[in-house]
């Protein structure tokens, strides 16, 4: 068996015991950098939902990957800036990093034209930090709002990137408040080392790169 199914599966198996009561979060493979000799054993072993960072190394490994295995589910989780989102409608079926009314804007004119529309959650700058994207959180129910009814966005749900120095609990949990406030059912948060803290407070998607596929060079 090939050591990143294995990584996976004790991922999933781990999941499982540890979440009796919630219902098991989608593990997002976060293969950015890797070639696709590291995502063909997990496509193989039947895992569908991948995430890439960056539009062009995204382009570069996925349109093959896709034509081959046509239920895949590619999640954009980097930050998309407004010259790639031409490109990365086509491509992706999930984006986790909607930080502005500007992409907003963009990803509702592109949906138009590419006739395909992704499925979308809006990242929160939960911390409050300056060197962070998102929309802060006391601006979330007027943006939603927006994104919906205005620009017809298929919003399902909220992201974050919590503070590095702390504990990501308090956060993860103000996301939960925030999603129940504007009555929205998923929360893309958690990765390699916090995705069990995420889990137990509500997150439905984990984006998980080393702990499967081992070390990024």
């Amino acid at each position: 068996m090939h050591e990143i199914i294995d990584n996976l599966k004790s991922i999933d198996d781990e999941l499982k015991i540890k979440i009796k009561n919630n219902k098991l979060p989608i593990i997002i493979a976060v293969s950015k950098t890797f070639q696709p000799s590291s995502i063909l054993p997990l496509l193989d072993h039947g895992h569908i939902h991948f995430g890439e960072n960056k539009v062009q190394e995204a382009l570069d490994k996925w349109i093959d990957l896709k034509k081959n295995f046509t239920n895949i589910k590619l999640h954009m989780i980097g930050k998309l800036q407004t010259n790639k989102v031409k490109f990365a409608i086509p491509l992706f079926d999930y984006i986790h990093s909607l930080d502005s009314i500007k992409l907003a804007n963009k990803i509702s004119e592109e949906q138009i034209k590419k006739n395909k529309k992704p499925k979308i959650f809006i990242q929160i700058n939960i911390g409050n930090e300056d060197q962070k994207s998102g929309i802060n959180y006391s601006e979330i129910r007027d943006f939603y709002k927006i994104c919906v009814e205005d620009l017809n966005l298929d919003i399902i749900g909220l992201m974050c990137l919590p503070p590095k120095n702390n504990t990501t609990s308090e956060y993860f949990i103000k996301m939960q408040e925030l999603a129940k406030d504007i009555n929205i059912t998923d929360l893309s948060m958690g990765m390699s080392n916090d995705y069990l803290n995420a889990v137990k407070n509500g997150a439905t998607f984990v984006r998980i790169g080393s702990k499967i596929f081992g070390k990024r060079d």
